[in-house]
C-alpha cells in the first residue's frame, strides 16, 4: 500500500496568514479545502507536497450572497452541495443548480467546493461550463492584494491554472440575471453523476421581450479541449437573431467545430464531437424552454 511522504500542516485563522504561509514556501505547498481531489492525488504520488495548508478556517472564503452591485458573490469554500440545495439557484442559477445536481456522489458533493473544483482545472470539472456561460469572474488575492478576472482565464491547461503558488482564488462574481433568460447544463456519462463527463455543454440564453430575438447567449464546452471554454462562433451566430430550428442546427455544428476532443478509453474524438452538436442543440432548446 501506498503511504503518504511527511508534509507540514498549517490551518491559518485568516486570509492574509494563509498568503504568508504559501508566499513563504511557494511551490512547496498546497492549499487544502475539501480534499477530494488532492488527498486522492497525494494517495497515489501524483502531488507530493511538502506543506498543506487547510483553508476551512477562512471566513474570507465563505462568502455566499448578493454584494450590492449586480453580481451574487461565492466564496471559494462554497461546497457544491449549496448549489442543489440553496433555492436561490436552481430559481435564479439553473444552470449552476444543473452542474451541482450531475456532479459525482452526495458526500463528495458535501465535502467539494467551487474553488478545489475550478482550481483543479481539468477539462470535465462539471461547475466550469456553468460558471463559464454566466460571464464569471474570478476574485484573486496575493501578497500584492486582489485582483479580478475573467473566469476562463482561471484555466491555463488540463489540470493546470494560471494562479501563482503565492495566490489563492477568493470567490466568484457572477452577474445577477436579467429578464427572461435561463441556462442549461447537461452531462454525457455512462453512470450521470458517478462519472466524469465524456462531454458537458451549458447554454445560458437570454430573450429580447416576447418577439423571439436572442439578446444575447453564452456556450460552454467541457471535456472536449485543453480547457473548459467558450464556444464564440456558436455564440455570435446566434446573438441579435430568432432562434428558429435551422440556426440552432447552424449554431451546434459551430459548437462542435469549436471543440477538440480526443480519444481515450471513455469515447473517440469522433463521438465526442458529435456529441457535442447534440448536446448543444439540446442545451439551448431546454433553455428556451425554462424561459418559456
Amino acid at each position: 500500500m501506498s503511504r503518504l511522504r511527511p508534509f507540514d500542516y498549517f490551518e491559518p485563522a485568516t486570509l492574509q496568514e494563509a498568503i504568508q504561509i504559501l508566499a513563504k514556501h511557494g511551490e512547496d505547498a498546497r492549499p487544502l479545502a475539501g480534499g477530494t481531489d488532492l488527498l486522492v492525488q497525494m494517495r497515489d504520488r501524483k502531488r507530493e507536497p511538502k506543506v498543506l495548508v487547510y483553508l476551512h478556517k477562512l471566513q474570507e472564503l465563505k462568502a455566499f450572497g448578493e454584494d450590492g452591485k449586480g453580481n451574487f458573490r461565492m466564496g471559494a469554500l462554497t461546497p457544491i452541495r449549496v448549489f442543489e440545495t440553496d433555492p436561490r439557484m436552481k430559481e435564479r442559477f439553473p444552470v449552476l443548480y444543473d452542474g451541482a445536481v450531475q456532479f459525482a456522489a452526495v458526500q463528495m458533493r458535501n465535502m467539494g467546493t467551487i474553488g478545489g473544483n475550478l482550481c483543479n482545472a481539468v477539462p470535465s470539472a462539471e461547475m466550469a461550463p456553468p460558471f463559464l456561460v454566466l460571464d464569471t469572474k474570478a476574485v484573486i488575492v496575493g501578497p500584492d492584494g486582489e485582483k479580478v478576472i475573467p473566469l476562463e482565464q482561471l484555466f491555463a491547461g488540463p489540470s493546470k491554472n494560471s494562479l501563482k503558488p503565492t495566490e489563492l482564488l477568493k470567490e466568484v462574481l457572477v452577474p445577477l440575471p436579467g429578464p427572461r433568460s435561463a441556462g442549461c447544463y447537461i452531462k454525457l456519462s455512462p453512470r450521470r453523476a458517478m462519472d466524469i463527463a465524456i462531454v458537458g455543454i451549458a447554454a445560458n440564453v437570454a430573450m429580447e421581450g416576447k418577439d423571439g430575438v436572442c439578446k444575447d447567449v453564452a456556450i460552454a464546452l467541457g471535456a472536449v479541449s485543453p480547457t473548459p471554454k467558450r464556444a464564440r462562433r456558436a455564440e455570435a451566430l446566434l446573438r441579435g437573431r430568432r432562434l428558429a430550428d435551422d440556426l440552432i442546427e447552424q449554431a451546434a455544428q459551430l459548437s462542435a467545430e469549436e471543440s477538440s476532443p480526443i480519444t481515450d478509453i471513455r469515447g473517440s474524438a469522433e463521438y465526442r464531437r458529435e456529441m457535442v452538436k447534440v448536446l448543444t442543440r439540446r442545451a439551448i432548446k431546454r433553455s428556451l424552454e425554462r424561459i418559456g
